[in-house]
């Protein structure tokens, strides 16, 4: 499946690089439907997203630098190139699927 350009509000505040109001919107209650996006480039570190759905997402030289995505789900993502560093991972993913999906951009599959 092909990355879409979504239309989801919360999904164009990151785009845009609102973050802090991205934050705001999220602790208030909204839910975004960030599944199969295309965050490509785009910088978001600072983002607070505990249990957000990212899976079939394409991370592709984005800027992901130490967000918690422990609790997301991030199954079938993509990050070749991303910044990851001090990136929390969900548990089941292997270091070695990480690695794969940053070099080779391999879509992220958990572990069993």
């Amino acid at each position: 499946m092909k990355p879409k350009i979504s239309n989801d509000p919360m999904y164009q505040l990151l785009r845009e690089g609102k973050i802090t109001e991205f934050n705001a919107r999220f602790e208030g209650g909204e839910k975004p439907d960030l599944a199969n996006c295309d965050f490509r480039s785009v910088d978001l570190r600072g983002l607070d997203v505990a249990g957000v759905n990212f899976s079939g997402s394409y991370f592709r030289q984005a800027d992901i630098r130490g967000l918690d995505l422990s609790q997301c789900n991030v199954e079938g993502a993509s990050i070749n190139g991303a910044h990851i560093s001090g990136t929390l991972f969900p548990k089941e993913l292997s270091a070695q699927e990480i690695l794969l999906s940053h070099q080779q951009g391999t879509r992220m599959r958990y572990s069993i």
